[in-house]
């Protein structure tokens, strides 16, 4: 039976706490009555089998609610610790990558002596390192070197220490690919960016980014670059000795090498 505002307020002065009382009585019981946890019932076994179909068939965010259950439910044993890095892996799947990098520090930081500390490392390192990527990289066909590296110097913090640390552990070798693979990137952007102000006049700015590239990142590829770009902005400012000084360098080691031209495809889709 519903009582209508103006009524209650017609009702006698002692009868409306009674009233009041009964309403928000009935509110506190619709609010309780919250949707009902189809794993309440669950063991914690049957809740990990869940998740982990859920995650191979593609349902990541459907895993992801799955396991922080079970970290809950199965806490202080070593299935937890498996929900947990699990949980990672499927925030990382369905995009969810901070949430992923969150989950990994925390479980880096809560069990330091676990046997997959080298896989959350590795898997710490791949987060940052396909986020560097870019999700819409391959429709701008924007190249890797053009974009922001914070993410790039991150992956290649973890994947260094996974390698210092577990030199021998099977995600090792990819992770060494990987780090090497960054080191271009970075050195491609210190280029990308002294390419950027040489173009545009600021040559004492092209000059400062392309030694940078030349100091930090020895033995790569963008060297060559580098160096062609600092031997035509001393030109344009008519600092002839350091010109014929790093033109020395560059004939002693690019002799006989073209300065490389800059692709139509993106460099970095060797991935």
């Amino acid at each position: 039976m519903t009582i209508s505002v103006r009524k209650l307020l017609d009702m006698p002065r002692f009868s409306r706490p009674v009233i009041a009382a009964a309403v928000l009585a009935s509110l506190l019981a619709g609010c309780s009555s919250t949707k009902e946890d189809p794993t309440a019932n669950w063991t914690p076994d049957r809740i990990y089998t869940e998740a982990r179909d859920e995650a191979t068939s593609g349902g990541y965010d459907k895993a992801v609610p799955l396991f922080e259950k079970l970290e809950g439910r199965a806490a202080g044993t070593p299935l937890a610790q498996q929900a947990q890095i699990e949980k990672a892996y499927a925030q990382y799947k369905s995009g969810e990558k901070e949430q992923a990098q969150a989950t990994l520090d925390r479980f880096i930081r809560l069990h330091p002596a676990s046997p997959a500390i080298d896989y959350a490392l590795y898997l710490k390192g791949l987060v940052n390192f396909n986020d560097n990527l870019g999700l819409f990289s391959w429709l701008s066909r924007q190249d890797l070197s053009e974009r922001d590296q914070k993410a790039a110097k991150e992956s290649y913090e973890s994947f260094d220490q996974l390698v210092t640390r577990f030199p021998a552990s099977r995600y090792a070798p990819d992770a060494r690919l990987r780090m090497t693979y960054i080191i271009n990137s970075l050195a491609h952007y210190e280029v990308h960016v002294a390419r950027y102000y040489y173009e545009r006049g600021a040559y004492v700015a092209a000059i400062a980014r392309a030694q940078v590239a030349l100091s930090d990142y020895q033995g790569v590829p963008a060297v060559q670059e580098a160096l062609d770009i600092l031997i035509k902005s001393y030109d344009k400012l008519g600092m002839n000795d350091l010109r014929d000084d790093a033109q020395r360098v560059y004939e002693t080691n690019y002799a006989e090498t073209a300065v490389p031209q800059k692709k139509k495809d993106p460099w970095w889709k060797i991935w």
